[in-house]
């Protein structure tokens, strides 16, 4: 964790700009029986964070035993510093209300909740979980949603190929995507394993963003962030037209343009002012007409 939180500010220090966000693990990472103090050292860990860090939680699941002395812990102690809460496991809108509850209960009212779908029935009610207002993004869990169909998706839907191809994943991811999208919110891809592999992991990436509709992703090593950024991030040829296109729609007070021969309005304006976001949120370099922006 530690590492994690250095690298992060290395690449804030790098790129300008804060490209990735440093998720502290209490499910997978707190032994068992040694929950609370593993939530006492994440505490210490993000109060002693740089202001400029982007730093979550992921806590316990709502139905395991510590997940209330987490919330408490960790968000009514250091939510204000924190730029969201994960919470894993997650079923229904029904469930989300009670996450909301908790994090109402220690002065969290504020605190964004980020939530890991990760069975078919959860995948099925994606809409409705997203719909909820306090949720802010969906992420999909690859090797739970795998395992949770006891054997009738092999485990090569598991892997940086395999969970492009298996009709059952990709159905789930293409749910989740859509159900954020329709609900503002920002859907974020699963793990790759394979994580000594760059170009799997640029693939997987790339797949994710261009065909999946994903504007985020989580790594589960160092390696694989820069792969990440230059996957989401938009091409030099991109960036350049938007900032362009950005420019004239401004000179002519949003009316509409013809630009190379095509129509924009403010239709393609949203679009590509989203362009030059993400080219900032991953650290590219903007031309000066559209650094005055950010």
């Amino acid at each position: 964790m530690r590492k994690s939180l250095q690298l992060q500010a290395d690449m804030c220090a790098e790129f300008g700009a804060c490209v990735f966000d440093v998720t502290l693990d209490c499910e997978d990472g707190a032994p068992v029986g040694g929950e609370a103090d593993h939530a006492a050292m994440v505490v210490a860990l993000v109060a002693l964070a740089s202001p400029k860090a982007r730093v979550a939680v992921r806590v316990h699941p709502i139905d395991h035993p510590a997940f209330e002395a987490d919330v408490a812990t960790i968000a009514g102690t250091v939510g204000d510093r924190l730029c969201h809460i994960m919470v894993p496991k997650v079923e229904s809108a029904g469930d989300v209300m009670r996450i909301e509850k908790a994090l109402n209960g220690v002065h969290a009212e504020r605190l964004p909740i980020h939530v890991l779908i990760e069975s078919p029935a959860a995948v099925h009610r994606a809409f409705e979980i997203a719909a909820h207002p306090r949720v802010q993004s969906i992420s999909f869990g690859l090797m739970d949603f795998v395992s949770s169909h006891s054997g009738a998706i092999p485990a090569h839907g598991m892997t940086s190929q395999g969970q492009f191809d298996h009709p059952l994943v990709v159905r789930a991811k293409l749910e989740i995507a859509s159900a954020c999208h329709a609900n503002s919110k920002t859907p974020s891809h699963c793990v790759v394993t394979e994580f000594n592999d760059a170009a799997a992991m640029t693939m997987a990436a790339s797949r994710a963003f261009r065909e999946f509709g994903y504007t985020r992703m989580w790594s589960i090593h160092p390696n694989q962030i820069r792969p990440i950024l230059v996957a989401f991030a938009p091409t030099e040829g991109e960036i350049e037209d938007a900032t362009r296109i950005i420019a004239a729609a401004v000179r002519e007070e949003w009316a509409p343009i013809s630009f190379e021969g095509k129509l924009h309005d403010r239709a393609s304006y949203r679009y590509y002012w989203q362009v030059l976001e993400r080219a900032h949120q991953t650290g590219r370099e903007l031309p000066a007409e559209s650094q005055i922006y950010f």
